[in-house]
């Protein structure tokens, strides 16, 4: 799946993954209507309409970028029938030949951690079938349990021809209560930025690794250093745009090749209708403002890529 990726990035020229993360107060009110007038304003309600809301992003922004990233919080918020949505999106975003990033930041010890990647990345067994439920491509994969915890999903992984990106260096303000803290010298993140070499260096694709990180477009420098730990590693890089992610900022997260890094995009991009620069685009046409953030997203990473 990582040389999809790749192939796809290269094809697109765009290293850009959409965040779909969608929240009630994303969703324009003809769609809330519509759907709250079918299921009534209830959690199935909400489901629909974020579900409708998603659905048309997809169609405007699926020729444009190589791959999307569901957040499942945002689905659980409305219990199973969230999760159905989620599912809904993924399996969407697959017909439309898009490259799914499950953002779930699961990791436990081993029989959980087992169970977690079973589902998201992997199949079930039952009663001698076995079954896909969630089937995203890529997961991301919270790396403090250690190797008991990742191991797990590197199974499942070499079993699938999927991969995963690791938790390094979050973009989140307070991310460094722990993650900067030094150990003989060396911040934590740089430590386990040296374990997801390794673990990655168990699979790897034609150039790259199944094996990604996560390293936040707030920190350029570490994105720096990071690069250098990990050169086989792809990097998702959240905190663009919304949280202060600039294009001319990340070059450091890239290879000489110009691969190496693809940049996340959430609300700057589902939620574009809300933002000044695309007032011109009104609430029916959200989803055409979606699409011009992406062409503006593409057009600012060249400065990077």
């Amino acid at each position: 799946m990582i040389n999809k990726l790749v192939e796809k990035i290269k094809k697109t020229e765009a290293p850009v993954v959409a965040g779909l993360d969608p929240m009630l107060s994303y969703v324009p009110e003809h769609l809330l209507k519509k759907s709250y007038a079918q299921f009534g304003e209830t959690l199935e309600g909400a489901a629909d309409a974020v579900w409708q809301f998603n659905k048309g992003i997809i169609d405007s922004i699926y020729d444009l970028v190589p791959a999307v990233k569901p957040q499942i919080a945002m689905y659980e918020q409305f219990g199973i029938e969230g999760l159905k949505v989620f599912q809904k999106t993924v399996d969407y975003c697959h017909e439309k030949d898009l490259v799914v990033i499950g953002d779930v930041k699961r990791g436990d010890i081993g029989s959980t951690s087992a169970a977690y990647a079973a589902a998201h990345l992997g199949r079930v067994a039952v009663a001698g079938n076995r079954f896909s439920a969630f089937d995203e491509d890529f997961a991301t994969v919270n790396p403090y349990f250690g190797t008991d915890g990742v191991q797990p999903f590197l199974d499942v992984c070499k079993e699938e021809n999927k991969g995963i990106f690791i938790l390094v260096k979050t973009s989140n303000p307070s991310s460094g209560e722990f993650q900067d803290q030094l150990i003989d010298g060396k911040p934590l993140y740089e430590y386990v930025g040296e374990k997801v070499a390794a673990w990655g260096a168990q699979h790897m694709g034609d150039t790259y690794s199944y094996v990604g990180a996560v390293v936040g477009a707030t920190y350029p420098q570490v994105g720096r250093m990071m690069r250098k730990v990990m050169p086989k590693a792809y990097i998702l890089v959240p905190g663009y745009g919304a949280q202060g992610g600039k294009g001319a900022d990340l070059a450091p997260y890239f290879n000489e090749d110009g691969l190496g890094a693809i940049v996340n995009s959430s609300r700057g991009i589902i939620a574009a209708y809300k933002q000044e620069q695309y007032a011109r685009f009104s609430a029916e046409n959200y989803a055409d403002a979606s699409r011009q953030a992406v062409l503006d997203m593409i057009e600012d990473l060249r400065q990077a890529w």
